[in-house]
């Protein structure tokens, strides 16, 4: 029997990169999947398109994580299509890095509203959700946080504040056997990092230098851990933020 067999996932954010990856994990290992998708319908609908060919089950889902009645609805339709939910993967994120002079009012609010009140909104709607069994929350945040990468002041402080959250909700909501875990990639060669122009530059270069395993991670790396927090073979793990990036510090 597979891992999550029986088991009802939501992965925000999951049209591509690394939530797309998670989301196709947890689909090849039994679990009934919800793609969210904020903006790229297409991506989502690919998404469920190549987990349904493998056999697996899912839908994508439309809603913007920062918006509260966009995240109820969202569990709304995971209920009606799965039933209760019991993995929720926070992936939803954004980023822009700049110098500190170049960070606008504007970006400060997309990245907080979307990578850390989305990440509390998407939550607090999940809780909600969890049968009597409890669940698995699993939050994505990065090594940027202990990298003190210069011009990603603003992307670090809303992971920073995900790892926090991890650590507190994790206290709060274990008496009712809620597990929350954070995974912190390092490097992955996305979509995004092509559209910003990280692919082939000297950033790139000074990442991969800077990870002893000799290259960008692909989201392939990151998938099975998040299977991993999500099953019970994890199940004496809360609060806990582990890195997977190929030993970049």
């Amino acid at each position: 029997m597979s891992k999550l067999s029986g088991k009802v996932a939501v992965v925000t954010g999951a049209s591509k990169g690394i939530g797309a990856g998670i989301a196709k994990a947890l689909a090849e290992a039994g679990a009934s999947v919800v793609v969210n998708y904020a903006s790229s319908r297409q991506g989502a609908d690919k998404v469920v398109g190549d987990i349904l060919a493998k056999g697996g089950k899912a839908i994508s889902a439309h809603g913007d994580v920062s918006k509260a009645d966009d995240v109820k609805r969202l569990f709304a339709e995971t209920k009606a299509a799965f039933g209760p939910v019991d993995i929720l993967v926070n992936n939803a994120g954004v980023y822009q890095f700049a110098p500190i002079e170049e960070v606008t009012e504007a970006e400060f609010h997309r990245e907080f509203n979307i990578n850390v009140l989305g990440v509390f909104l998407a939550t607090q709607e999940a809780v909600k959700h969890f049968g009597p069994e409890g669940g698995s929350i699993i939050n994505i945040s990065s090594t940027a946080t202990s990298l003190d990468l210069p011009t990603a002041s603003l992307y670090t402080a809303t992971k920073s504040a995900v790892d926090s959250i991890t650590r507190v909700l994790a206290k709060e909501l274990g008496p009712r056997n809620i597990r929350v875990n954070t995974i912190a990639p390092g490097g992955v060669e996305t979509e995004g990092l092509h559209t910003l122009g990280i692919i082939g530059s000297d950033f790139e270069k000074q990442m991969v230098a800077q990870t002893p395993l000799g290259r960008l991670g692909q989201p392939g790396d990151i998938a099975p851990i998040a299977v991993f927090l999500a099953s019970a073979d994890s199940g004496w793990l809360t609060g806990e933020t582990l890195s997977v990036s190929g030993g970049m510090r």
